[in-house]
C-alpha cells in the first residue's frame, strides 16, 4: 500500500475513533469541479494512460433511444483490448478483485473478462452536481455514523468528499437515480444446470422532494419509497411489497409491508430488511443485496482499505439491448461473460466487519465503489467460518440521455452452491423504464397496496 493510503487509513480511523464525522470545508469543497470531478473523482487519469481524465462523461446524445426507452451501444464498434481467463490471469492480478479470482478458480473453462478501452462516461445534471457541493459542507454522519445531519438541503451524494468507508457507502445508497421512477425488470435464478424461471417485477420509486402531498414531517427524515409488484409467474403474480425508507434507519426503522394475493390481507414485513431473504430470489439473495447494498449500515464496523485501479464491468450496454434475449445471459454458473464489458477503472475499496452481538449471515463484506458513479461495482460477502460465500458484479452503464448512472443488471454468485441470481434485466416486451414519473403520498401508504395487487 502507497503512502497516500497509509494516510488515507490512518486518517479514518481517527476520524471514527474521536467521533468528528463532520462535512468538509469549504476550500476542500472548491476542489469539486477543479481536481476533482463535480462528484467526487479524480479529475486526472492516472500515470500510465490508462485510465483517461474525466472531460464531462457522455454526452446526453451518445446514441439512440427508441420508443421502448431502450439505448443503443455507443461503443458498438469497439473491440476487446484483451480476454483475461483462468489460463492468463497471473498478469492481470493485481487489477483483479477476491471475488473476481474466486470465480475464475470456481469457473475456470467459461468465466472469462473481455476488457475494452476505459471511458469515464459518468454524467448528472448540472443541480445534481451543485447538490454534491452542497452535501459536502452541509452533511454530516449521526448515531455512530447510521445517520445523517444536515442532508435535507441536498438530498444526493451524502459526502463527495468522503472521509472514511462509512461515508463511501453512504454515497452509494444517496447517489442520483434520475427522481421518481417505475420499471419493468426480470429476475432469474439459474439451477446448476442452467434451467431458470423468470420472475417478473413492476417497480416504482420515489423521492420526497418529487412527492407534491408528501408530509411535511414525514419528509425530514425520508430517504425513498419502494413498491414492487410481482407479475408473474402466476403462482407470484398479484404479490406486492411497499417499502419506506429512512436516512437514519436506527431512529426511525425501515418499515416494510406485504401484499399477498392468495390471502388477500396486507401485513407487516420487518424481515424485509438486513439478513432477510430477497423476494422470489431461491434463497440466493438478502434484502440487503438488492441494488448490491441497501439498507441501514449500524449492524458492521466500516473501514476504508483505500483506492484500487481494477477491472470492473461498465458500459454494458450490450447487455441492455432488447435483441439480447434472456436465454442470451442466462447461462449455468455464471451470465454469458461474451456480452459483458469490464475496463480499468478507480474503485474505493470499503470492508465492512459485523459488530460483536449483532447478526447477520455475512460475517464480513467487501465493497468495491466506483469514483465517479459512486455505484457499487462489485462486492464480496463472507460467512461466519470467514469464507467467501457470494460474489457481487454489479453491470454498471450510463444512461446518457437522461443523465443517470445505471446498472444493465445485478448478479449475485453463490460460488459454493455453484448457483446465481440476476436481477434487473430489462423486460423484451414493454418499456423497460421511465424516468421523472409522477408520485402521490397516498400511492405508498399500506391501503394502496390491495389495488396495486390487483391492476
Amino acid at each position: 500500500m502507497n503512502t497516500t493510503l497509509k494516510m488515507l487509513g490512518a486518517l479514518s480511523l481517527s476520524l471514527l475513533a474521536s467521533g468528528v464525522l463532520a462535512a468538509v470545508s469549504e476550500q476542500e469543497a472548491a476542489k469539486l469541479g477543479a481536481s476533482l470531478t463535480p462528484l467526487g473523482g479524480e479529475m486526472a487519469g492516472n500515470a500510465a494512460d490508462t485510465i483517461p481524465a474525466w472531460t464531462g462523461g457522455l454526452a446526453s446524445d451518445a446514441g439512440q433511444v427508441d420508443a421502448r426507452g431502450f439505448l443503443s451501444d455507443p461503443f458498438a464498434s469497439e473491440q476487446p483490448l484483451f480476454t483475461i481467463t483462468a489460463q492468463n490471469l497471473e498478469q492481470y492480478r493485481d487489477q483483479l478483485s477476491a471475488g473476481q479470482l474466486a470465480m475464475f478458480a470456481r469457473y475456470p473453462e467459461s468465466y472469462r473478462m473481455p476488457v475494452f478501452p476505459t471511458h469515464r462516461s459518468t454524467a448528472v445534471p448540472d443541480a445534481i452536481n451543485a447538490a454534491a457541493k452542497t452535501s459536502a459542507v452541509k452533511t454530516g454522519l449521526r448515531d455512530g455514523g447510521n445517520g445523517l445531519t444536515g442532508f435535507t438541503d441536498s438530498r444526493y451524494y451524502a459526502f463527495p468528499i468522503p472521509q472514511n468507508g462509512l461515508e463511501v457507502v453512504w454515497n452509494h445508497i444517496t447517489r442520483y437515480r434520475g427522481g421518481n421512477l417505475k420499471r419493468s425488470i426480470v429476475q432469474a435464478s439459474p439451477q446448476t444446470s442452467g434451467a431458470y424461471t423468470l420472475v417478473n417485477f413492476e417497480d416504482e420509486v420515489a423521492f420526497p422532494e418529487n412527492i407534491p402531498d408528501i408530509d411535511p414531517g414525514k419528509a425530514e427524515n425520508a430517504l425513498l419509497f419502494f413498491k414492487q409488484r410481482v407479475t408473474a409467474p402466476a403462482r407470484l403474480a398479484g404479490n406486492v411489497l411497499l417499502v419506506h425508507d429512512s436516512l437514519d434507519q436506527v431512529t426511525e426503522p425501515r418499515m416494510a409491508w406485504l401484499y399477498n394475493a392468495g390471502q388477500r390481507r396486507v401485513r407487516r414485513a420487518p424481515q424485509v430488511a438486513y439478513d432477510g431473504p430477497g423476494t422470489a430470489s431461491d434463497g440466493l439473495r438478502t434484502s440487503d443485496n438488492f441494488d448490491m447494498f441497501n439498507g441501514a449500515p449500524d449492524r458492521y464496523d466500516w473501514k476504508l482499505v483505500g483506492k484500487r485501479e481494477l477491472y470492473i464491468p461498465y458500459n454494458n450496454y450490450r447487455l441492455a439491448l432488447p435483441s439480447v434475449k434472456y436465454a442470451d445471459i442466462l447461462k449455468a454458473g455464471h451470465i454469458n461473460q461474451d456480452l459483458t464489458r469490464y475496463e480499468l477503472h478507480r474503485v474505493w475499496e470499503v470492508e465492512a466487519t459485523l459488530k460483536s452481538g449483532e447478526r447477520n449471515i455475512y460475517a464480513k463484506r467487501r465493497f468495491y465503489v466506483d469514483e465517479d458513479s459512486w455505484q457499487i461495482a462489485l462486492s464480496e460477502h463472507y460467512d461466519g467460518r470467514g469464507q467467501l460465500w457470494r460474489v457481487g458484479e454489479a453491470m454498471l452503464l450510463q444512461h446518457y440521455a437522461q443523465k443517470i448512472p445505471v446498472y444493465a443488471l445485478e448478479a449475485l454468485y453463490d460460488i459454493i452452491a455453484g448457483r446465481y441470481v440476476a436481477v434487473g434485466m430489462a423486460n423484451e416486451e414493454k418499456m423497460s423504464i421511465q424516468y421523472g414519473t409522477q408520485a402521490s403520498a397516498k400511492d405508498f401508504t399500506p391501503a394502496a397496496l390491495r389495488n396495486a395487487g390487483v391492476r
